[in-house]
């Protein structure tokens, strides 16, 4: 616990045998409670390396749900187990669990109850081998959300996030998309609330084992993007009403 605050780190992930024992290895466990790792139908053994760390809560999806319908099984779990913040921590190791007391701190502190790592502020992404074209990729699409959702974030498509368990409980995140989108229909959805959101610097990695999605599904992503920051700005001005903000 942190300022009496239970924390709990949920790992959504997908063949990442090779990289959850190094991810878990680094979770700062004098303030980390619980972990909760939910695989996704994974066709290698990830759910039996999870066991064999110690982790409590393994959840294996009887079929593949995708990376936002593995979310929402992350954050209920998380909140069924009475979390008052939580980490969203890819076990992939491209993000590195180092700062997790970091974005924590400022949850506990009341500062901010939405913390994410950004691969953008610095020169994280690029040195960490981010390809250049996703990082083009990454920074229209960014451009495009600011104007349309009306912020100033760094970057809408990092994989690392703290949420305080208020924030979880008061958006409707099983409404989401189960694809990729989810990411960023949640921040659509965290805003809409009214909730501010503060980002920390964080370094990446890019390698062999890390996940990352390839051009068309990239492509696909970038579509999804679009429709969410075009439906946020149609929420705000009241000339229509989607489900994921009721």
């Amino acid at each position: 616990m942190l300022n009496g605050k239970k924390i709990v780190v949920v790992l959504p992930a997908y063949n990442a045998a090779l990289t959850l024992e190094r991810t878990y290895n680094e979770i700062p466990f004098d303030i980390v409670d619980e972990v909760v790792l939910v695989d996704d139908h994974s066709k290698d053994d990830t759910a039996d390396v999870g066991r064999k760390l110690g982790i409590h809560h393994v959840i294996r999806h009887e079929e593949n749900k995708g990376y936002g319908g593995n979310q929402k099984t992350c954050y209920n779990k998380a909140l069924e187990l009475g979390a008052d913040i939580v980490i969203m921590l890819h076990p992939d190791y491209q993000y590195t669990p180092k700062l997790i007391p970091s974005m924590c701190y400022i949850i506990a502190n009341d500062l901010y109850p939405v913390v994410l790592g950004s691969r953008i502020l610095g020169k994280g992404a690029l040195k960490g081998g981010m390809p250049m074209y996703k990082y083009i990729f990454n920074r229209f699409l960014t451009l495009f959300e600011n104007i349309l959702i009306g912020q100033k974030l760094s970057e809408y498509h990092t994989g690392y996030r703290a949420f305080s368990g208020e924030v979880l409980r008061n958006i409707n995140f099983n409404a989401n998309n189960d694809d990729f989108v989810f990411d960023n229909e949640m921040l659509s959805q965290i805003f809409m609330k009214g909730y501010d959101i503060a980002e920390i610097t964080c370094p990446t990695k890019y390698f062999e084992e890390a996940s990352s999605i390839n051009f068309s599904r990239s492509m696909k992503y970038g579509r999804g993007v679009l429709r969410v920051s075009l439906q946020h700005r149609m929420q705000l001005w009241k000339l229509a009403k989607y489900k994921i903000y009721q």
